[in-house]
């Protein structure tokens, strides 16, 4: 693959992008601060989650527990290992401590808990060495270790409230399923084995993964969203459709998070099987995007028309391919790379936003396929901020791993 497109070097676009992030992190932290943001309002800027529409948790609570709100944090830890700016830390910190009411109850955590500690606890915790985040991150892992189906051998995703959820990907029961997304939470699992060197939580990871290669990944390399079992025996059931299109389709988010996901299991495993996986995944996501102009389409079975993308798919591919080309050989580690280059740059030149007086960097997010009023289609969502960011930093040399 050539190393220059559109005129400028990818080493050119690089620079030039991590000096305009510079600007834009600066100013956004500067207005959000503790705040907690999922997506911009028509004012273009961030407001705080448990303050919008969000705010109202099927419990009856606030949205403090929201699945995504581990990702500012995340970027904040990031910008901090990269600048050195303590205000990044402060804000960083006032997040996570929000957070730390979420551990005090099982329900109002669920498979997602990893995104919500790895990227504030844990981050501060491998930055700082500060002792109560070590110890949000283990409670943390204590929690999603608890929701480990022993029969199925797998993590068990959503919570009981949230039941309901399940009619709208073809019913069944809730209890018994698993989904693609948990494989970028279980690195929380394997970090709370390496911190306490007590093996069970890994052992469960690494079972859960297995199970997703059985039953998740597909011979193409594709990925089902949702596999059901029945909860009491754990026998596989039927594969539900979840975010994506339909049943058997192939939502491109969760086509991210295996790709990255299993890129992690093999660092810290060391399992070739899991490394092979995530390049069977990552070369299904790769010829995907490569016919549709680098970008990545909210699922790569849709049809034809609407042509709708998502901008976060892409930033978490990205990061898989390159946390891939750090496991193979250079001349292997070049193609990674190379289309993690084309990726960014395609979804900069589309969906970016550098002014640094409005909140969040890329827009083009969408949820799900399906969205009968359009508000969470081709929008900003603040984890494709934090994969993208992630990305520039780890070509610049400058990231923090948070995983």
């Amino acid at each position: 693959m050539e190393e220059k497109t559109a005129g400028r070097s990818n080493q050119e676009w690089l620079d030039e992008t991590y000096d305009k992030l510079l600007v834009k992190m600066k100013a956004e932290c500067a207005r959000v601060g503790t705040n907690i943001p999922y997506t911009t309002g028509k004012d273009g800027k961030y407001h705080d989650i448990t303050e919008t529409r969000w705010g109202q948790a099927p419990d009856g609570g606030t949205h403090v527990g929201f699945w995504t709100n581990g990702f500012w944090p995340g970027m904040l830890w990031q910008m901090y290992e990269a600048t050195g700016d303590e205000e990044y830390k402060k804000a960083a910190v006032g997040v996570e401590e929000r957070l730390d009411v979420l551990l005090r109850s099982a329900e109002t955590v669920d498979h997602d808990v990893g995104f919500l500690f790895l990227l504030s606890s844990v981050a501060n915790y491998r930055k700082t060495g500060d002792k109560e985040a070590r110890r949000r991150g283990l409670l943390g892992a204590s929690l999603l270790a608890s929701r480990y189906n022993l029969d199925g051998k797998f993590i068990r995703a959503w919570p009981d409230h949230m039941s309901k959820m399940a009619e709208n990907f073809g019913g069944g029961d809730i209890r018994g399923w698993m989904i693609i997304d948990c494989m970028m939470n279980i690195p929380l699992l394997y970090w709370a084995s390496e911190e306490t060197k007590d093996p069970r939580f890994k052992k469960i990871a690494i079972n859960h993964a297995k199970t997703a290669q059985e039953y998740v990944v597909r011979p193409d390399g594709s990925c089902n969203h949702i596999v059901a079992f029945d909860p009491d025996s754990g026998q596989y059931l039927t594969n539900p459709g979840g975010q994506g299109y339909r049943q058997g389709s192939s939502w491109s988010r969760g086509q991210s998070w295996a790709v990255y996901g299993f890129a992690l299991s093999y660092r810290h495993m060391g399992d070739e099987s899991f490394l092979n996986t995530a390049k069977q995944c990552a070369h299904y996501c790769i010829a995907n995007m490569a016919v549709h102009d680098w970008l990545p389409l909210v699922d790569y079975r849709q049809p034809a028309s609407p042509l709708k993308y998502d901008s976060t798919a892409a930033m978490c591919t990205a990061c898989g391919l390159l946390e891939i080309a750090g496991h193979v050989e250079e001349n292997e580690a070049r193609f990674y790379t190379e289309a993690a280059y084309r990726i960014l740059r395609a979804c900069d030149a589309k969906f970016a936003d550098w002014d640094p007086e409005k909140d969040a960097i890329t827009t083009g997010g969408t949820f799900f396929y399906h969205d009968p009023d359009g508000t969470n289609t081709e929008v900003p969502i603040i984890y494709g901020d934090y994969y993208f960011i992630e990305a520039i930093l780890r070509l610049k040399g400058k990231a923090l791993f948070e995983w």
